[in-house]
């Protein structure tokens, strides 16, 4: 790779900065990762990922996104514990979208189309760690907090830190900085201090609180990987158990508006008593908690629209939750930010010439296709407030055509979780052939839903 500078600093150490940290790698002399959280090598919650501890899965763009930076890495994975879905198998699933529950007979038609892989956030970011720090230009200051950028002449220089030991300024000069830094990120206002202003922001408030508990459940127990069933119209309330590493699985609840989540694993498995199968509920009630009920509140999905700044300095670049944070429940976040990470290979690959500019562009046509499918879909809930345009409302008549399909058939299931998981832009669910096989179905009559007279129950 053309070399583009001697040293490149990274600002959070979760997935979105790991990942740019592997990028940079590549382009320049040395990369320094700085993180406020005490790096270790265990498969633990860190403070600085408080959504860590809710389920995870490694969506199939992102697992192949991180394999192609890591090779090797998801075999790791498994051999470590992770479990891979890689048949196609669709009743390893038992999960409802909007009221619909997928198929759950036979197998999508190309297995090897998607591939995804489950554990836990934590299981899968040490892994990341690990394999980042093999690289020999890459070294993590852990346990310092990031107290200012520097700049000088137009450009952001780097970055002024605190050590945690003795409080003591460490100032590292770079000649890239990278804010990963997640949703507190405090580019906003250094950018303002600056005299560039702040980006604009769109925003939705969709108030959820999610509560989930690590839990063991003997292997053999289940045979699915998924049980979930997301909120809907009229059930401002879901339930998910997601198998994690080995015998782990993470259970959760969620909840919309001033309702507030159950605080104990019993409470979270009767958030499903209505509607998840019997050996399903028993195997939750009798599992082994591996620790307390924790709980995550996400006011808002946010964008910071960075690619909209008339001017921007040149040596800072933002990523990840920084720039656009979604509701965690669609499973966004590790995918779009290994996006951005490919987008700025791309970018470096062509110099540093305007690069902020170029890369927070070539970023924001990744962030907006997943902005338009997390705010499409949260505003199909009429709990949640805001404007419905007729263009949102006939794209959400026409998923939920899309997800009755699903039901009865696997190439229609198959196609929606590629869309889901990133693979296939929405797009790929309006060609004709796909719209065609949408309609066919809905003219055929569909076998009902498991539990479907208790559909609606709350």
């Amino acid at each position: 790779m053309t070399r583009r500078g001697e040293h490149a600093v990274v600002l959070g150490a979760s997935m979105g900065g790991l990942l740019a940290a592997r990028v940079l790698s590549e382009f320049y002399d040395r990369v320094t990762v700085v993180e406020r959280d005490e790096l270790t090598d265990d498969v633990a919650p860190r403070r600085g990922v408080p959504q860590s501890r809710q389920p995870h899965v490694l969506m199939s763009r992102c697992g192949q996104i991180a394999e192609e930076l890591f090779p090797g890495l998801l075999d790791e994975l498994v051999a470590d514990g992770a479990h891979c879905w890689d048949d196609g198998d669709l009743s390893r699933f038992h999960v409802f979208f909007g009221g619909h529950l997928v198929m759950r007979t036979g197998s999508i038609p190309a297995p090897a189309s998607l591939i995804t892989h489950h554990a836990s956030r934590p299981f899968i970011e040490c892994h990341v760690r690990r394999r980042l720090r093999r690289i020999p230009n890459v070294s993590m200051l852990d346990r310092h907090d990031i107290v200012d950028l520097t700049a000088s002449g137009g450009r952001v220089t780097g970055v002024v830190v605190h050590r945690h030991e003795d409080r003591s300024a460490v100032e590292l000069v770079a000649d890239v900085t990278v804010d990963a830094t997640g949703r507190g990120s405090r580019t906003p206002v250094v950018l303002q201090r600056l005299g560039y202003g702040r980006p604009e922001e769109q925003e939705l408030a969709v108030h959820v609180t999610y509560s989930s508990v690590l839990v063991r459940i003997p292997t053999g127990t289940l045979r699915e990987h998924t049980i979930a069933r997301l909120f809907e119209p009229g059930r401002p309330h879901g339930f998910v158990m997601f198998r994690a590493e080995g015998e782990r699985w993470i259970l959760g609840a969620g909840t919309l508006g001033s309702v507030e989540p159950p605080t104990t694993q019993a409470g979270i498995v009767a958030f499903g008593a209505d509607w998840a199968p019997e050996h399903v509920l028993g195997a939750a009630r009798a599992a082994e908690p591996l620790g307390e009920v924790c709980m995550h509140r996400f006011p808002a999905n946010r964008w910071r629209r960075y690619d909209r700044m008339v001017r921007m300095p040149d040596g800072l670049l933002v990523l990840g939750d920084a720039v656009c944070s979604f509701n965690p429940i669609y499973g966004q976040g590790m995918t779009i930010a290994s996006m951005e990470a490919l987008a700025l290979r791309d970018c470096l690959r062509h110099g540093e010439l305007d690069l902020p500019q170029r890369f927070h562009r070539a970023s924001a046509k990744k962030i907006r296709v997943a902005w338009q499918t997390a705010v499409g879909s949260d505003l199909a809930l009429p709990e949640i407030p805001g404007p419905r345009p007729m263009a949102a409302r006939l794209v959400n008549a026409y998923v939920d055509r899309v997800l009755a399909a699903a039901e009865s058939d696997p190439f229609v299931a198959q196609e929606f979780l590629r869309v889901t998981g990133m693979l296939a832009t929405p797009a790929r669910l309006l060609r004709p052939d796909f719209v065609g096989r949408v309609a066919r179905a809905s003219r055929r009559r569909r076998p009902d839903p498991v539990l479907a007279s208790r559909r609606l129950t709350v």
